[in-house]
């Protein structure tokens, strides 16, 4: 069963309060019952359905596609658009604002700053299900790193993994300075893929349904790796 089926039974039994908890109960009130997953799950998925929802609201319009783009990139399974959709247009009328659910989200993944940059990675991908992101999804996506506590490199890093390699700093997607060794280069690749790898994701509390949001990242990663790789004749 993937992670939309087992949701709800998850999710009712999940001490964390805030908008997080309340968007939480309304998920147990509309999937099916199934207690086989896992707290930070449950967690990282109610957390991208409310901040995904908020940013549809960005740009002041909200667009059906975009919940459409939602259930696409997440993989939902049709059984579960119906539910999911509502979940999506509660949070999108929850009274409390994105920063709200941003801080509690940081303040839940404070020690694992991996999972927060999982997150912003699924936001970047929901805002460019068009093919384009707009200024004010640029703008929301950038005050959520702020509230996560990323620097301004590191946000440049992870914004410019999605917007592709082409015409993009390669030093800036790999997180490094231009001057960096040989040595420094692959150790930096390498632990890029490494926090990529499914394996990893899975030991942050990452559902499988998301990991496939990381394949468009590392070939990003790759890319930038193989332009540096050439012009240094490694």
């Amino acid at each position: 069963m993937s992670i939309w089926g087992k949701l709800a039974g998850a999710a009712a039994g999940l001490a964390v309060g805030g908008p997080i908890g309340a968007l939480a109960g309304a998920v147990a009130g509309h999937f099916a019952v199934d207690r086989n997953l896992r707290d930070d799950e449950v967690v990282f998925t109610v957390a991208l359905i409310g901040l995904s929802a908020k940013m549809a609201k960005a740009d002041g319009v909200v667009d059906p596609a975009e919940v459409k783009a939602f259930e696409d990139i997440l993989q939902v399974p049709d059984a579960e658009k119906k539910n999911v959709s509502r979940i999506y247009a509660i949070a999108q009328k929850d009274v409390a604002g994105f920063e709200a659910y941003a801080t509690q989200v940081a303040g839940i993944y404070k020690d694992k700053p991996g999972v927060l940059e999982d997150v912003l990675d699924g936001l970047f991908h929901i805002a460019k299900a068009d093919n384009v992101i707009h200024d004010g999804e640029l703008a929301f996506l950038q005050q959520v790193a702020d509230i996560f506590g990323f620097s301004e490199l590191e946000y440049a890093r992870i914004k410019a993994s999605h917007l592709g390699p082409d015409g993009e700093d390669p030093f800036l997607i790999l997180g490094i300075s231009a001057d960096v060794s040989d040595e420094e280069l692959k150790l930096a690749y390498r632990r890029l893929v490494r926090e990529n790898h499914p394996d990893m994701m899975i030991a942050r509390g990452v559902p499988e349904e998301f990991h496939h949001l990381a394949e468009e990242k590392i070939k990003s990663i790759n890319t930038a790796y193989e332009r540096i790789a050439k012009d240094r004749n490694l």
